[in-house]
Order: structure tokens, then C-alpha cells, then sequence
């Protein structure tokens, strides 16, 4: 008995001799992804972090929501003075002239090729890369949740009227709302005039009418960049929707007022509306049963040349002060993201689309777009690329910009009140947003746009 003892007690001496020698597994390196996302949207990029942690063993991301976009923002700024900043933050895309101004990241095409990844960037569908790419066309972040606004229109109200396509000009829409009054139907087509709806309204419409939004290519070119929408079409745009306003043909829907326009939509009370691409999986969840819909591009003046819309959403900035094991997760982990396999979870579990050319082609060659969830959704890369980006339809890069569409929802909402004017009304924009744009200049005076 002593002598099986003394073997065991051997044996696991020379077990435990082998274990001290072997050098220990090495601890994956951890690093922080700031999001400005929550609710469903929040759990899916939680996903996303989870499936990056389970593909390899080198490098661990925790990705933490901010709430939204503007805490995002605000969070790093606070986070980087104290020196306590994530290795990579979302920022979304008219947050993208104050990070090129702060100096205070590591740019993603330097990043990528120091740490041995070899990108494409001519991949990148160029009306998504040009709004966050430098004046010489570089990326200094990558494109990352991307949308485009579209035209929702419902197909069983347009049959009792006699058609079977959305309206492609806004002559025709201002026909279609006025068939639409005349069958019944209460509201031909829903807007929201809140600042956010800037976006859809005063940004895309101009983009695609290829009419500036301020000087200097909408700011590409200088700080002093002022707002120029009081002497473009847009004026003539804003008349159209307040006529249309007061003949009933088209309605303000927004949370404020118990149902926004999505929800108006989707319960068939509306039978127009423009909004995301994003918003394609709400409807498609929450339509009424046996309701029959359909996207399209938004519609143009008649005689225009259609552009391309403008990308929404938020890119991926990699910050600086960080250590060489962070920007190497950093670099696997965007090199994760930029699989065509993540591009199709990524679209497959938000509205969002693929912002590659190679995940757009994979997503079409598994069956995303044939699918009735997804079907429709190709309509917004084809209107992302109804044009090369011209030097005005690449994008917007005014300082503060959220302050101005604050100011476009204030000056919208005086004008559908019949406070001011139209035109008073958009000179008030102007005036109130070049205030806003001088004081970013002066903030940032002496600095340069790269």
C-alpha cells in the first residue's frame, strides 16, 4: 500500500513538475467598443461582439451602448480628456467633421495595412465612402450601420386608383395624393417635421436634385462654409409639402402627436411615407394583416437628372493613446465586420445594408433579396448608386450640424403653424445655422479639413 502511495505521490509530482514548465494559456487581449445604439438594434451588435469573442481566442471586444448617437459622441470626448476613451467608438455621419478635426484617432487605412490586413477600399460602394472619406478620397473610418432614405407606398390603396407603381416625380405624387383624397383614403402621405427629419426633408431631397446644402460643397472644402437652402429648390419643395398640407393631402405624424408615421403606415392609416430603409423590418413586422406594400426611391421634380441619396448611419473611428495588442484587436475585429458572412447577419437582423460591393453580391447570391422579410431592400443601394457621387452628393461636412437640424425642425414646424412664411421661415435656417457654423469655425480656427 506504501508503494502505491509513494507512485501516486510520484506521478503527480512529475504531472504537476510538467505543468509548472508549460507556460500558461495567454489571456485573450481586451478592448472597448463604444455604440450609440440601443433597444433591438443594441442587442444585436451584442451579438456581433459575441460572435467576433467566439471566432478566436487572440482578442476580446466589449461593446458597451451609449444610448444613442449624440451620447456616443459626447461620452468619448468627456472619456479621451480623462484619458479613459474606448479603442473604438461609432460615431455617427454628421459627427464625422469634428472627429477629422480632433486629431484623436488612428486612421483605419493606416491601421489596417500596420497590422498586416490588405483592404479593398474601392469596395466600398462610393456614395457610402465618400461621406466619410477625406478630400483625396482616404478612410479614416470604416463605414459601418449605412441606410438610405425611401419612398413607402401601399399598393392596395394605389389599385383603387388605378395604379400599380409608385410615383417617380412629385408632379405625379401631388396626382396620386389627390386620387387618394378623393377614394377615401384620409391621409395620402405622412411627413414628420421634427429636427431629425432634416435628414429625410432638407438632405436627401437636395442630394438627389444635386442643390447644395451650404457653400463650399456642403462644406468639404472649408470651415467657412454657410448654409445656402433659402435660394435652392428645396424653397419650391417646402411650398409643395405646406400646399399639400393645407388641402389635407398630406399629414405631420410623429410620437409627439400619439402615432409617428411609420406606425400611420404600417396600420394603413397613411398610404405614403418617407422615411429609412431601416425601418423596412418595422413595417414588415408590424403591417396590417394582408396589407401589400412596397418601397421605391423617392421621387424627383420632373426634368431632374436623379443623383445619388445620401448615406445615413455611423462609421467606426479607432481612437488614439491605446496600445499596440488593442489596435491589433482593434484591426481583427473590423476585418470581422467587413465579411460579406457579417454583412448578411448584419442586414438579415436590422434594416441596415451592406456598405461592401462583395457583401451586397453575397447577399444576392444566398436569396436575401428574393425572401419576402428582405424583398425591397435592394431599391436603397440602388439609389445609394444612381449616380457617381458628384461633388455636392457625397455627403455633408458642416460642424455642429445636429444644432441646425434642431433649427430645421424649429423653423418647419413655425412654417406649418403659419407663423412665418415659407421663405422666412428657411432665410430663419439659414441665419440661425450660419451662427452655428461660425462658432464651430472659430472653435477649430486656424485647422484644416483633411
Amino acid at each position: 500500500m506504501s508503494k502505491l502511495k509513494n507512485y501516486i505521490s510520484a506521478a503527480a509530482a512529475g504531472v504537476m513538475s510538467v505543468a509548472l514548465a508549460m507556460p500558461a494559456a495567454a489571456a485573450p487581449v481586451k478592448f472597448d467598443f463604444w455604440f450609440g445604439l440601443s433597444g433591438d438594434l443594441q442587442r444585436v451588435v451584442e451579438t456581433l461582439c459575441k460572435n467576433f469573442n467566439d471566432s478566436q481566442k487572440d482578442y476580446e471586444v466589449s461593446c458597451v451602448s451609449q444610448g444613442n448617437y449624440d451620447a456616443a459622441l459626447q461620452n468619448t470626448i468627456a472619456a479621451f480628456r480623462a484619458g479613459k476613451q474606448p479603442t473604438i467608438v461609432q460615431v455617427y455621419d454628421v459627427g464625422t467633421a469634428t472627429m477629422m478635426l480632433s486629431g484623436a484617432y488612428y486612421p483605419v487605412n493606416k491601421l489596417m495595412a500596420e497590422n498586416g490586413y490588405k483592404v479593398d477600399w474601392n469596395n466600398y460602394f462610393p456614395g457610402i465612402a465618400r461621406y466619410y472619406a477625406t478630400s483625396k478620397g482616404e478612410l479614416l473610418s470604416f463605414p459601418f450601420n449605412s441606410s438610405t432614405a425611401l419612398l413607402y407606398w401601399n399598393k392596395d390603396a394605389f389599385a383603387k386608383i388605378g395604379k400599380t407603381a409608385a410615383p417617380k416625380t412629385w408632379e405625379e405624387a401631388a396626382d396620386d395624393m389627390k386620387a387618394l383624397k378623393g377614394a377615401g383614403y384620409e391621409c395620402p402621405m405622412a411627413i414628420n417635421i421634427s429636427g431629425n427629419e432634416s435628414w429625410q426633408l432638407m438632405e436627401q431631397f437636395s442630394a438627389i436634385h444635386d442643390q447644395p446644402i451650404a457653400t463650399k460643397n456642403n462644406g468639404y472644402d472649408g470651415l467657412d462654409a454657410r448654409l445656402t437652402v433659402n435660394k435652392t429648390k428645396f424653397v419650391k419643395y417646402v411650398t409643395d409639402l405646406k400646399s399639400w398640407y393645407d388641402q389635407g393631402l398630406v399629414k405631420i405624424k410623429s410620437k409627439d402627436l400619439g402615432q409617428d408615421m411609420v406606425q400611420a403606415f404600417a396600420a394603413g392609416d397613411c398610404q405614403m411615407i418617407m422615411t429609412s430603409v431601416g425601418d423596412h423590418g418595422t413595417v414588415g413586422k408590424t403591417h396590417k394583416a394582408d396589407m401589400n406594400w412596397d418601397v421605391a426611391e423617392l421621387p424627383v421634380y420632373a426634368g431632374t437628372e436623379r443623383k445619388n441619396s445620401l448615406v445615413g448611419g455611423a462609421s467606426l473611428w479607432v481612437l488614439s493613446g491605446k496600445s499596440a495588442d488593442e489596435y491589433k484587436g482593434a484591426a481583427a475585429f473590423l476585418n470581422f465586420i467587413a465579411k460579406p458572412e457579417t454583412a448578411l447577419f448584419w442586414s438579415t437582423n436590422t434594416g441596415y445594408i451592406p456598405v461592401t460591393k462583395s457583401g451586397f453580391e453575397f447577399m444576392k447570391s444566398s436569396g436575401f433579396y428574393d425572401k419576402a422579410p428582405f424583398k425591397g431592400r435592394e431599391v436603397a443601394i440602388a439609389s445609394l448608386t444612381a449616380s457617381e457621387p458628384t461633388a455636392i452628393t457625397r455627403g455633408i461636412r458642416l460642424g455642429s450640424f445636429t444644432q441646425i437640424r434642431a433649427e430645421f425642425g424649429n423653423q418647419m414646424q413655425a412654417i406649418f403653424a403659419n407663423k412665418v412664411s415659407v421663405q422666412e421661415g428657411i432665410d430663419n435656417l439659414v441665419k440661425n445655422g450660419d451662427a452655428v457654423l461660425e462658432r464651430f469655425e472659430a472653435t477649430y480656427k486656424g485647422k484644416q479639413l483633411p
